[in-house]
């Protein structure tokens, strides 16, 4: 499955005659698994017409800051495109526009979007011999790498004007294999696998009825696919949520109560790198379950419970190699009892939320957590979305791993 997959690609397209390879890039682009849209110079709808990047992209493709044939359509906003991408590759990349690149020249909606873009730009020269040699190019590529730019070289091959040498741009299919190795090359979780639980538990009380809680599985479905994203290989075990998780790097595991759901973690626990527990599972289930609906009665129901399996403890006992990571939602004497439960439970993490703490707890887009170590350090954080309490944990753990 390519790296590439999920991402949000932007094609800047420019005014060259290896421009016709672009269509070929744009199919391969989308057939990784990427979702692409491509900015053009006006000029270099001469070499390739937008319709047909437009129909294999499945997305319109932009040109100009405003569409002449409508004056009450809105403008295409650079600003938007450069933040939509997660790459950015120009192909081809002509003398002229990748000199304008580094001297921040902006007359149109291509350079626009680069001078606006935060993600890492790739761009694949395109020219003649004596163009590509010449001092302004070499100079061209220097200042380009120095703002953090990636070159995909040109290859050596017939040009244009017939002529014999290097300047021609690297196939489409090259470029691809380039981006995917470059990025497998800086992820630091490339060639972990990482265990995740999520969400709650519901144990039975009868076919209709179950005892459950609030845990929505939000944290735990944000630390899944931020780790996809920086390369591990992920299993989500999920309990009931009203989540979806669709990334090819995520094998999500749906399970119900807490005795599947330890099952399931021990299948995968031999062979991970990190494990992180981050669902809600239930202390307690029901000793019988009833086989029919409980019918309603005048007076009281009582319900004998039983101690469901200690997941977190039974994987600190079987602990070998793996960076092992709970959660602690307390509401008195946090600090406490999640000191307590990090050494009782043989943890190397565990991350403390309290219920006391505004913007934290059950089904929120938000956390506030405290991160406490194996050596008793404890790491406060703010309230933040809890894409970026993900963030937060993974760092954490990517510098433990590497330290």
């Amino acid at each position: 499955m390519s790296v590439l997959s999920g991402k949000n690609i932007l094609l800047g397209v420019t005014a060259g005659i290896a421009a016709y390879k672009s269509a070929f890039l744009v199919r391969l682009l989308v057939k990784s698994g990427a979702s692409v849209k491509v900015v053009m110079t006006p000029s270099a709808k001469e070499f390739v017409t937008p319709l047909t990047l437009s129909t294999l992209s499945k997305n319109e493709v932009f040109s100009s800051f405003t569409n002449e044939e409508d004056e009450n359509a809105q403008w295409n906003n650079h600003v938007e495109l450069g933040l939509w991408a997660n790459l950015f590759i120009i192909a081809p990349a002509t003398a002229n526009t990748m000199s304008k690149m580094a001297n921040g020249t902006c007359d149109n909606l291509l350079l626009a979007t680069y001078l606006s873009a935060k993600c890492p730009v790739y761009y694949a020269p395109a020219m003649d011999l004596d163009m590509y040699k010449h001092p302004s190019t070499l100079a061209t590529f220097k200042t380009l790498e120095s703002f953090g730019n990636i070159a995909i070289s040109a290859v050596y091959g017939e040009l244009a004007s017939g002529l014999i040498g290097q300047g021609r741009m690297a196939e489409p299919e090259d470029i691809v294999s380039f981006v995917e190795k470059d990025l497998l090359k800086g992820l630091p979780l490339r060639g972990k696998k990482v265990l995740l639980t999520a969400g709650p538990t519901f144990e039975a009380i009868d076919p209709v009825r179950f005892i459950g809680n609030h845990s929505s599985g939000k944290m735990g479905y944000a630390l899944a696919s931020l780790a996809a994203n920086l390369g591990a290989e992920v299993v989500l075990v999920s309990g009931p949520v009203g989540l979806r998780l669709e990334d090819p790097m995520v094998n999500v595991v749906s399970v119900s109560s807490a005795e599947q759901m330890y099952e399931a973690v021990h299948e995968f626990y031999t062979d991970c790198d990190v494990a992180i527990l981050s669902a809600a599972v239930a202390d307690y289930r029901p000793k019988k379950v009833a086989s029919e609906k409980i019918k309603k009665k005048e007076g009281t129901l009582t319900l004998e419970l039983e101690k469901t399996k200690d997941i977190l403890a039974s994987l600190g006992a079987n602990k070998t190699n793996q960076f092992l990571v709970g959660f602690a939602l307390e509401t008195e004497n946090e600090l406490e009892n999640a000191k307590t439960k990090l050494k009782k439970k043989n943890l190397d993490l565990i991350v403390l939320n309290s219920l006391r703490d505004k913007g934290a707890g059950f089904g929120k887009d938000t956390n506030k957590v405290t991160l406490i170590t194996k050596g008793n350090k404890v790491i406060p954080f703010q309230v933040k979305n809890k894409k970026e309490v993900a963030k937060d944990i993974l760092t954490h753990i990517i510098d433990q791993l590497h330290a």
